[in-house]
């Protein structure tokens, strides 16, 4: 039998199962305890000065307490300090982003996805490198400079030259003012040769969920298919940093397994990250299963009702304070506006989820990967940001200027990426307003810079990015700090 083992290679030792269980018999047997539960968030608290403190994190097993706790009280601090903490690191600013579906081909037999292979009822495409170009022009006259391209695994039709070619092409269109400044790739677990390739292909995240870390119920859910190999998938991030890619993504689907053993499970695989390679996850994605072709979450057991999803979330904010926090356009308006509260820091605008989705005018739902339940358009979500107290930001200058890996966390950590963010998210807001808003939501967001303007708290920074914005209104693009 594997023990644990937070520095192996090997997915049964840093993921254990014996752990997990221990965990979650420790975090049962103290559920009541209110003195141990204020204790744990007491260390946490130091996290809300990180520039003193450089980002102390809990255990997987104190952070499990917290998500075991059931007394009112001691929830509402968790609830107050996941805002917090979330202030400190990342203000107000929320990162925009859209999914490009490239290709649905698959030939993984995965349970919950309805690009499986034995589906029939799902059309499959592929898009051309004309039709990638169509899809960017469409998401840059959304105004979105940041893009996920997901693909099925499938090595005839999706083979690893195809990825790369699609982000020469993603990279390379220009329309307008428009352009594509960064894309990260969600694709299959693959070799460390092909990371290298991806990296030098120039991508920013590499985003791989995990879909659960309970080995059983993985093996379960992946009957057929290269993915039904549980420890090639769970190593994979290792294998990309390993690689040179400096920035992963993780994420569980939530509602294949108990949450807390999948809770647990996250927070081990970026406790390991840290522990190996000095930089934890840059970001943690938090899906839950929805309807799709052949799909029926109901047949699915482990489902999260909305308040504890709110709890999962406020508490991987405060157990992963540096972490970015991805929420897509599977939740609903009201979910999404509690999920930014306690933590996200990015999400998702007027997406498609169907292959070829942005060419078309009426919204296509034949190759949807999953339903989506906010279908506002990028400008309407821009706007309910602001509503909302939010600031939008489109920016991608860490990436660009080399803060990735472990000189963005040691910036991040420490608080000081706060002095490149928020003069960075205003650049970008300002040139949103100007190619792509609406009327009402310019006037809105030009208010908003004026007031955030005030607020760097640098002199130096504060007039040069004034100086930016001015000459943002004149159509020069592209300052960043």
């Amino acid at each position: 039998m594997s023990s644990y083992n937070v520095r192996s290679p090997r997915a049964d030792e840093f993921i254990n199962h014996e752990e997990i269980f221990d965990t979650l018999a420790y975090a049962e047997a103290h559920k009541n305890d209110a003195a141990l539960a204020r204790s744990i968030l007491e260390k946490a608290r130091a996290n809300l000065t990180p520039a003193h403190d450089h980002g102390t994190t809990l255990t997987h097993r104190e952070a499990s307490v917290l998500l075991a706790c059931e007394d009112p009280e001691v929830n509402a601090e968790i609830r107050q300090l996941a805002r917090d903490i979330k202030q400190a690191y990342y203000g107000n600013r929320i990162v925009l982003f859209a999914p490009l579906y490239l290709s649905n081909y698959c030939v993984n037999g995965c349970l919950y996805c309805p690009y499986h292979a034995k589906n029939r009822d799902i059309p499959r495409r592929k898009l051309t490198q004309e039709e990638i170009r169509a899809e960017v022009v469409a998401l840059q006259d959304m105004g979105h400079k940041r893009l996920a391209i997901e693909a099925g695994e499938d090595p005839i039709h999706n083979p690893l030259d195809y990825i790369l070619e699609s982000l020469e092409t993603i990279y390379g269109t220009k329309h307008k003012n428009g352009a594509i400044r960064r894309v990260n790739v969600n694709i299959a677990a693959t070799t460390e040769d092909a990371y290298r390739q991806l990296k030098a292909a120039e991508i920013g995240t590499y985003i791989l969920f995990q879909e659960t870390y309970h080995r059983a119920r993985y093996e379960e859910l992946h009957p057929s298919g290269p993915k039904a190999d549980y420890a090639w998938h769970t190593e994979a991030h290792d294998r990309a940093m390993a690689a040179g890619i400096d920035d992963v993504g993780l994420g569980v689907l939530f509602g294949l397994e108990g949450y807390a053993y999948e809770f647990a499970g996250l927070l081990m695989h970026a406790e390991h990250l840290e522990a190996v390679f000095g930089v934890g996850p840059h970001t943690i994605s938090v899906p839950r299963v929805k309807p799709a072709s052949d799909i029926d979450p109901d047949a699915f057991d482990n489902g999260i009702p909305d308040e504890m999803f709110e709890k999962i979330i406020a508490l991987i904010r405060i157990a992963v304070p540096y972490t970015g926090m991805i929420i897509s356009t599977r939740e609903s308006q009201a979910v999404r506006a509690a999920a930014l509260q306690l933590g996200v820091s990015q999400i998702s605008g007027g997406s498609r989820t169907s292959v070829g989705g942005y060419g078309e005018e009426t919204r296509p739902h034949d190759t949807e990967q999953f339903d989506v339940s906010d279908t506002r358009t990028l400008d309407e979500v821009i706007g309910w940001l602001m509503d909302e107290g939010h600031l939008p930001s489109f920016c991608t200058a860490c990436y660009r200027a080399g803060r990735t890996g472990d000189r963005f966390m040691e910036f991040c950590k420490s608080g000081q990426i706060q002095d490149f963010c928020q003069p960075n998210a205003l650049l970008t807001l300002g040139e949103y307003l100007c190619d792509y808003a609406s009327p009402a939501v310019a006037e809105k967001g030009w208010k908003m810079i004026d007031t955030e303007l005030a607020r760097v708290p640098d002199d130096r920074r504060r007039t040069l990015a004034a100086d930016y914005l001015a000459r943002v209104r004149t159509s020069e693009r592209d300052f960043r700090f």
